[in-house]
């Protein structure tokens, strides 16, 4: 099911539930309000009455009725009786003759039970039973009446209700599909935008307007996936760029001294120059093939590497063996400070391989660069962080390239003559 069908059919269902209960509340009430307001106007009726048939020495039968048939109380088919404490009727008035209410004595015993009357109904007609004393006179007064006026006015409004209901509900269906196609306007404009950004215009933004709202705050999020997405595009080009140069150079080199000896004959000497400058151009290759392996590999999911507690000081102490197999002119001067006396405290989470290759590389680099090919590594412990520093004395690198130089095969303009391909920083940064 559509969105946008969903929440006009909650927002309808909201209006639904608040509409049905706003108009079984007005219903109810005002139903409750007739009610008592007819309970009351008998229950008076009934009270006259009684005060009346108290006074015999001045109100006669005759009279009440007749006061009875003068009276107006604005409901239709009145009828009057009164009982006396043997239960048997003592006085009777209707404005239809022989109109009168079924009277049993439990009606007569709820009445004496209740000190404001007993209502209940019989047919159409409303009905209260009144039980009146008075020192020396006690008298059941029944009073009946069809309250037609207030029932007619009670069906009109549950009829306007009615309609108001269904009304409100078709408004509110109406409100709710045009409220919800201005509610995701700015997700299918957001949409429209995705859809039109590709790897030819990473460039483009999608707009955020100017409200500080949801949608400001979605659109930004994606803004900044594409900002990253477009820094590792342009990351992975320089990246393929530079390794497609990098090795179609000593590629290039091995093609074209063999197409020079393969142009006349040679001597076994000359073949032995030529073989062993093919030789090193093919480890040249090879190491940096090597290299970009372990730049992928170091590059790839972090959630696939083996993860382990590494003892640091072994890998530092690793290192100068290392440098040594790669080059005999390089010197490693370890320097350790205060160590803790529990070992385990020197142990940190990581992968050893990897730490040793980024340690590697950038005491490897010292020592390149180095007038002395000498770096001194020091190791110590800060508010329980781990700190190793390399030292050497080579010339630097300027202000202005430093943020350059984790990028893959950038290289300082100083040093492009020296062996290298410039990844060293980079693999160390992923690894």
């Amino acid at each position: 099911m559509p969105v946008r069908l969903r929440i006009t059919i909650l927002f309808t269902l909201m209006v639904f539930i608040v509409l049905g209960i706003v108009c079984s509340s007005i219903y109810y009430f005002s139903y409750k309000t007739r009610r008592d307001a007819i309970r009351v106007r008998l229950s008076n009726r009934a009270i006259t009455t009684a005060r009346l048939l108290s006074k015999s020495e001045i109100f006669d039968r005759q009279l009440i009725q007749r006061i009875d048939s003068l009276t107006t109380l604005a409901l239709k088919n009145k009828s009057v009786q009164a009982y006396n404490d043997l239960d048997k009727r003592i006085y009777n008035y209707s404005d239809i003759p022989g109109d009168t209410v079924t009277i049993t004595k439990d009606i007569l015993d709820k009445a004496q039970s209740k000190s404001s009357g007993h209502y209940f109904e019989q047919g159409n007609k409303e009905v209260v039973a009144y039980y009146y004393t008075d020192p020396g006179f006690r008298v059941i007064v029944v009073c009946a009446a069809t309250d037609e006026d207030g029932k007619k006015i009670l069906l009109q409004l549950r009829a306007i209700l009615i309609s108001s209901f269904l009304f409100g509900i078709f408004i509110a269906a109406i409100g709710g599909y045009f409220f919800s196609r201005r509610l995701l306007m700015p997700i299918k404009n957001i949409t429209q935008e995705v859809t039109e950004i590709t790897a030819q215009n990473l460039a483009r933004r999608i707009p955020t307007g100017t409200v500080k709202d949801e949608w400001f705050k979605m659109a930004d999020t994606l803004n900044e996936l594409l900002n990253r997405l477009q820094e590792s595009f342009e990351l992975q080009r320089r990246f393929i760029s530079n390794a497609s140069h990098e090795l179609s150079t000593p590629l290039t080199a091995i093609s074209s001294q063999l197409e020079i000896a393969l142009q006349r004959k040679r001597t076994p000497e000359e073949f032995e120059k030529i073989i062993a400058d093919v030789r090193q151009d093919v480890q040249r290759m090879s190491k940096l093939t090597q290299t970009l392996l372990e730049f992928a590999k170091a590059a790839g999911n972090k959630g696939g590497l083996t993860i382990n507690l590494v003892r640091i000081d072994e890998i530092l102490m690793e290192t100068p063996a290392i440098l040594q197999k790669q080059n005999s002119q390089y010197d490693v001067f370890l320097e350790f400070g205060a160590l803790p006396e529990n070992e385990d405290d020197l142990l940190v989470f990581g992968n050893a391989d990897l730490l040793s290759v980024a340690i590697t590389n950038i005491v490897a680099n010292a020592c390149k660069y180095s007038a002395d090919h000498r770096a001194v590594v020091s190791f110590l412990i800060e508010d329980k962080c781990f700190v190793v520093a390399v030292a050497d004395k080579g010339e630097g690198i300027p202000p202005e390239e430093l943020e350059k130089i984790f990028q893959p095969f950038y290289r300082v303009d100083s040093v492009r003559s020296s062996a290298g391909f410039g990844l060293g920083l980079s693999l160390d940064q992923t690894s």
